[in-house]
């Protein structure tokens, strides 16, 4: 089962609360090997933190769905604040 810290706490801070989790040994069980673990923790922790909730609680889990709505925020927003950077001249 997931700790309701590490829920909490990614919705904020994924890439902290995962590396605290590691040190901790309360990372979830999950079927994803270890090269996978760490690509995903340095490049989407977000994404990770979403396939360990689907493994361990499910996708009925409300907590799986505010997981989802505040990665897809972030990325827009991220993805928004990039495209005017770009083309802000």
């Amino acid at each position: 089962m997931i700790e309701t810290w590490l829920l909490v706490v990614t919705l904020f801070l994924p890439r902290i609360a995962l590396l605290i989790a590691y040190f901790s040994h309360q990372i979830p069980l999950n079927k994803i090997p270890f090269v996978g673990d760490v690509l995903l923790y340095i490049f989407l922790p977000r994404l990770l933190m979403i396939i360990y909730i689907y493994d361990n609680i499910g996708w009925q889990n409300p907590w799986f769905w505010i997981h989802i709505v505040v990665a897809i925020i972030v990325w827009s927003k991220s993805s928004h604040v990039t495209y005017k950077k770009k083309f802000k001249k």
